[in-house]
């Protein structure tokens, strides 16, 4: 069975930090892409970052660039998204995504095949 749990989340204030944990359990972690999506209420489902297999490639959204950064420990099963200068407009449940077997890491959720239950991240001005 496969689970992919993330924990972090909680409420900050703009220009503070988080960092978002995503344990992987019963796939085959090291050979797939891993993205983090985030949601805010009445919007539709976006992405936010993706990571190779290897860890060697990400790719942002252009509103977090040089904000998040995202990192795997393919050993430990688990990704992680440093979120810092956090905005208001961050605040959202941030859902972490796993893809097909050596698929490229992508901008589409539709392209990423398990998902976790999601974390609120809220970010007070």
């Amino acid at each position: 069975q496969v689970q992919l749990v993330e924990s972090g989340g909680g409420l900050v204030q703009a220009g503070e930090s988080l960092r978002l944990s995503c344990a992987a359990s019963g796939l085959t972690f090291s050979r797939r892409a891993m993205g983090w999506f985030r949601q805010a209420p009445g919007k539709e489902r976006e992405f936010v970052a993706t990571i190779y297999s290897s860890g060697g490639i990400t790719d942002y959204r252009d509103s977090v660039k040089g904000r998040f950064t995202m990192s795997r420990d393919n050993a430990e099963n688990t990704v992680y998204l440093q979120m810092n200068s956090l905005k208001p407009e961050d605040t959202a449940v941030y859902y972490c995504a796993a893809g097909k077997a050596f698929q490229r890491g992508t901008t589409r959720p539709d392209d990423y095949v398990y998902w976790g239950q999601g974390t609120q991240v809220t970010v007070s001005s």
